[in-house]
């Protein structure tokens, strides 16, 4: 069944682990996503960014994920990701999304804290959790766009914000970024450190697609509870597709090809539930 991401992040946090948070592009992608954690036995969350849901609509999206979810026992978390307005935040609200991402990092600190609080305000009366972010996440990516410059988040402001505003986890800028990576980043797990001395709630990391696998365990290490990877599904499920057509010229049936993207995006999501440390975990 669709769950919350409010069950699963504290089990995480509590556990020393971090659940993956997939981003889905279609049907292929939420099969491949679904067949991955219930092999591994892994909770796990789908999600899906703003240009996503232009491209076909929330209750498209929704309509996937809820039916993965009706064919399993393990929590499946149906997530908008970096959702970037307190309008879009509602309507996913509204149409059944059990877990809410208001990203207003790029407002100022005082009008991030705004927004942040309003969606909060306006969903845990439904029990619906919600994400926020402080600092930014650099590259670039579909509407995503942290700049060229990558502030990080400030601990005592992430006390501060996480006080005022009352959501249930939080996005923090320590050196990812969106896309894919010119070289191997670097990551200032030292900030991340004081941020979880000071901050009770599970930690998010963004852009993770093209980080070192072990760069991300000491993340988790050191209070990350919930891991997103999007750009590397991507590629898996393209190079599924194209080695399928290179192999099998003159393949006008969409159901193969798609079928050799799946398998790619499956492989792909079993290695960084691993990662993660949430095999196992779904009870």
């Amino acid at each position: 069944m669709l769950t919350t991401t409010k069950e699963i992040l504290r089990k995480a946090q509590e556990g020393h682990y971090a659940v993956g948070a997939f981003n889905v592009e279609n049907m292929e992608m939420v099969q491949a996503v679904l067949e991955a954690a219930e092999e591994l036995r892994s909770p796990v969350i789908m999600q899906t960014t703003p240009s996503t849901v232009r491209y076909a609509g929330l209750d498209y999206y929704l309509a996937n994920v809820r039916t993965a979810a009706e064919k399993t026992d393990i929590p499946v978390v149906m997530h908008l990701d970096h959702g970037n307005s307190f309008e879009l935040a509602m309507q996913a609200l509204r149409t059944g999304y059990t877990s809410i991402m208001i990203d207003g990092s790029h407002e100022s600190f005082e009008d991030n804290m705004k927004v942040s609080k309003s969606v909060v305000e306006a969903c845990h009366p439904s029990g619906i959790p919600v994400e926020a972010e402080l600092g930014k996440v650099g590259g670039k990516e579909d509407d995503l766009d942290g700049g060229d410059n990558n502030p990080y988040t400030d601990p005592e402001e992430a006390k501060e914000f996480v006080k005022k505003t009352g959501v249930d986890s939080l996005a923090v800028g320590i050196g990812t970024a969106h896309g894919i990576y010119k070289g191997e980043p670097k990551l200032q797990f030292d900030i991340l450190s004081e941020i979880s001395k000071v901050v009770d709630i599970p930690l998010v990391l963004h852009g993770t697609s093209g980080v070192p696998d072990e760069a991300v365990k000491e993340c988790i290490r050191r209070g990350i509870c919930k891991v997103n990877y999007a750009t590397d599904l991507r590629i898996a499920f393209t190079e599924g597709l194209e080695n399928y057509l290179k192999k099998h010229p003159g393949t006008i049936d969409p159901k193969k090809y798609n079928a050799a993207g799946r398998a790619k995006v499956k492989e792909y999501v079993m290695e960084k539930i691993k990662v993660c440390g949430s095999e196992g975990k779904a009870s």
